[in-house]
């Protein structure tokens, strides 16, 4: 049949993609449909989904600008496919956490604030300005002027010099926190400058930083701390900013204090490094603002209310709350902007982030609460054909929620958008009009596509994800006898509601409830912190390019000990962030070139061949093999390897066999953690983890990034650990998990303040004849499909 140029624009296609382990990949997708990849962890999926299809949409819109403006935007590398046509614009809606700023919320990453700052600014009284007057992201300007505030019973206040621009408190900078430093922590008071007193991270003695203070002439350099006068350890500690002449050069001196405030204090612990968190949590106790009660905004901006409630009373509401109070304003003159913010307001509720408040900082969300408040900016839109991309949607979610975010994907695509979703969920796959599965395993055993079709046909189709499409597990014969319990009494931390419940312990203990429910804030907040408690939570793992599974396990430590001694040589010879580097790539394998304004290029390195080591490096070998060729290996073979021979060696076949059990046998050891899936980097913490001594492993959504073929082997690694005399507590949506449970906590009934409360604890089995929750309910379905 021949095709029509009408039918070559109804498709994406793709030729030839070989991103990562993609095998010379070519299919036709349709455009406005919803097109569902699948195929076990790393078979492939994201490498063509997010690396190739939507790489290429956006590196293409981008060379639309000048290159001027190219100049302030992220570099987009071509990606490694043949061609590319029937693109659309593609907007990635990924698992990516928001802002890594502490100013950040639900309500400015959304439109919410904007608008409720202009709702404020025309109906609250009393009235004290512009939008802007509401914003704690503003900084306030006194000028002439004064407001009266009503304070109670006929008493007022009169607050003069209030002609302010922006709602920002003075007291913590639009904060909401003030920091309390321990001072022991920032210097060593028996050492002068000149001796590295400074204990800050990155203050050496002769480093750039302590020599603003050294050589400013404000303190002395050769004397001990303790020996300074009062005016000099505060000139140190606390003197405004200055500009002095170092070394021929201008800078602004200003005091140790406000400087670690500006420039660690006012990040996202999450964004921190390793030492400067550790730093942080040592020497900073935070507390709320005594001025703004936390708040973030000025008294004027509290002041002035709507039907009594402040902005940041609306801001503290639980959204579906606020929704409701918002639908009770009847304002003719703000009928437009009401309509705006209750359809946005809406959105968060349909969407099942109802629970929410939008002063919730946005960097404590979870991956799938940030996709999910990624997608309410395009619920809206009047935008069509245009190509969304989504990754896990379904992460997070109960299976009471996954119907309801079906829905919501499905209204994509009726307005006229192709909807390209990767996703291992049988319930999310089932809506599909299109199913593409690729593998047939993972890793340089993947990347190929094993079918193209609708559902049915994958149900038929002999892949591992048809074969187990439709598996369902069936209730434990017998259950496990607890050994004591962790007794947890009074817990309130967030929603929950003086909770008490013991979890028992030498058991697998699964918590389960809605999204929003309360599971993470009783079983974070109650036990993880405990000692003898291993917790692996959903944070995400930081990682440079250079950064692999070999340095992040510790796996690459003994693996050039074993290298050095083999040949008489020193260890750090073998790696390439030290002596082992290829001095043309520094060790990175690849050369990057700036093209000022254009977008850069990034090439292998053409002296190591990408391999990252000096050639002389190559030269020396373990079993036959040389460091390079080693970190190469998927992690089975690297087992296989260091299990026999001249290169056994134990140190690192009990690491390579963790990774095993956690289901990254496909994984190159040497592979950057910049290309790993959120799955696959869940499970690299898991691994690290479990070679922690601890008595109970906390657990949160292990089943994240698994392929339906995986869960059985995740669920051998959970009983493993807890026939090895392991407590294990498993966050968990997932019925093979709940149904393989020893004893279930469920956490409901509803979300936010709806939620916070045990409904239900006991056996699977119990949980299942008992029937009032909705996780009973779910839970029974799916068992009696078996």
């Amino acid at each position: 049949m021949t095709e029509t140029p009408a039918d070559r624009h109804d498709l994406i296609r793709v030729r030839g993609a070989r991103e990562n382990n993609l095998r010379d990949v070519s299919l036709d997708l349709p455009k406005r449909r919803l097109t569902v990849f699948t195929g076990v962890s790393g078979s492939g999926k994201s490498s063509l989904v997010f690396g190739t299809i939507a790489a290429e949409s956006q590196r293409m819109i981008n060379e639309t600008y000048p290159a001027f403006v190219q100049g302030f935007m992220p570099s987009l590398a071509r990606p490694d496919v043949d061609r590319l046509e029937g693109l659309t614009t593609a907007i990635i809606v990924d698992q990516e956490r928001l802002g890594a700023n502490s100013r950040s919320t639900v309500g400015t990453v959304t439109d919410a604030n904007a608008l409720l700052r202009i709702l404020f600014s025309r109906l609250g009284q009393p009235h004290i300005g512009s939008p802007q007057a509401f914003s704690f992201n503003i900084p306030t300007v006194h000028g002439g002027g004064a407001i009266t505030i009503e304070k109670g019973e006929g008493v007022k206040k009169v607050v003069r010099d209030f002609a302010q621009l922006g709602g920002m408190c003075p007291r913590c900078e639009g904060m909401g926190t003030v920091n309390d430093i321990d001072l022991s922590q920032l210097y060593d008071a028996e050492r002068s400058l000149v001796e590295g007193a400074i204990t800050v991270p990155g203050y050496t003695a002769d480093g750039w930083g302590t020599r603003m203070y050294s050589e400013s002439g404000f303190v002395p350099a050769d004397v001990p701390i303790r020996e300074f006068s009062e005016k000099q350890l505060h000139e140190l500690l606390y003197k405004e900013p200055t500009k002095v002449k170092i070394s021929g050069i201008n800078i602004t001196y200003e005091g140790l204090v406000p400087r670690i405030q500006k420039s660690m204090l006012s990040k996202d612990p999450d964004a921190m490094q390793p030492h400067i968190r550790a730093f942080v949590e040592r020497a900073v106790t935070f507390r709320p603002c005594p001025d703004c009660g936390g708040t973030r905004l000025n008294e004027g901006a509290r002041a002035s209310k709507i039907e009594g409630v402040s902005i940041a009373d609306a801001c503290a509401m639980q959204i579906s709350d606020l929704a409701a109070w918002v639908r009770g304003l009847g304002d003719a003159g703000a009928a437009p902007l009401l309509a705006s913010l209750r359809q946005l307001l809406d959105s968060f509720v349909d969407i099942g982030l109802g629970y929410l408040s939008l002063d919730r900082a946005s960097g404590t969300l979870s991956g799938g609460e940030a996709q999910r408040t990624k997608m309410i900016r395009h619920l809206g839109s009047s935008l069509t054909d245009v190509t969304y991309v989504f990754d896990e949607p379904t992460i997070g979610l109960h299976p009471h929620d996954i119907q309801r975010m079906n829905e919501l994907l499905q209204q994509l695509r009726d307005k006229g958008n192709t909807v390209l979703v990767v996703e291992h969920k049988p319930e999310a796959i089932a809506i599909a009009d299109h199913v593409v599965d690729l593998g047939p395993r993972a890793g340089s055993e993947g990347g190929r596509i094993v079918f193209e079709g609708t559902v049915d046909e994958l149900r038929a189709a002999d892949t591992l994800t048809g074969r187990h499409l439709d598996d369902r597990a069936s209730l434990k014969q017998s259950v496990r006898t607890p050994r004591g319990a962790l007794e947890i009494r009074g817990a309130t931390t967030h929603n929950l509601r003086e909770v008490d419940v013991d979890v028992p312990l030498g058991v697998l203990v699964v918590v389960t409830g809605v999204a929003g429910s309360g599971k993470s804030s009783l079983i974070h907040g109650s036990i993880a912190n405990r000692d003898g408690v291993v917790s692996v939570d959903q944070g995400a793992i930081r990682g440079s390019r250079r950064s692999n599974p070999a340095t992040y396990t510790g796996l690459l430590e003994p693996i050039r000990k074993a290298f050095a001694k083999a040949n008489g040589v020193k260890p750090a010879l073998f790696s390439a962030n030290s002596e082992g580097a290829c001095p043309n790539c520094n060790g990175a394998g690849v050369i990057y070139l700036d093209l000022g304004v254009m977008a850069g290029v990034e090439s292998p390195c053409e002296v190591c061949g990408g391999r990252r080591f000096d050639s002389s490096v190559l030269e020396y070998r373990l079993g036959g093999r040389d460091i390079s060729e080693v970190l190469a290996m998927p992690v089975a073979e690297a087992l296989a390897f260091f299990s026999e021979g001249e290169a056994r060696l134990p140190a690192a076949q009990a690491v390579l066999q963790r990774l095993v059990d956690v289901g990254l046998g496909y994984l190159g050891i040497g592979q950057p953690l910049t290309t790993l899936s959120g799955g696959e980097r869940q499970r690299l913490k898991l691994a690290v983890n479990m070679a922690e001594d601890g008595g109970v492993y906390v657990l949160d959504e292990p089943t994240t990034g698994l392929h339906l073929a995986d869960v059985d082997q995740l669920l051998g690694l959970l009983d493993r650990l807890v026939d090895a005399g392991k407590s294990v507590v498993v966050i968990e949506h997932h019925q093979a998990v709940m149904a393989h449970a020893d004893w279930i906590i469920d956490i409901g009934p509803g979300a936010g303040h709806d939620g916070g409360r045990v409904v239900f604890e006991g056996t699977p089995g119990a949980l299942i004849a008992d029937g009032s929750t909705l996780t009973a309910q779910h839970l029974a379905r799916y068992v009696a499909s078996v």
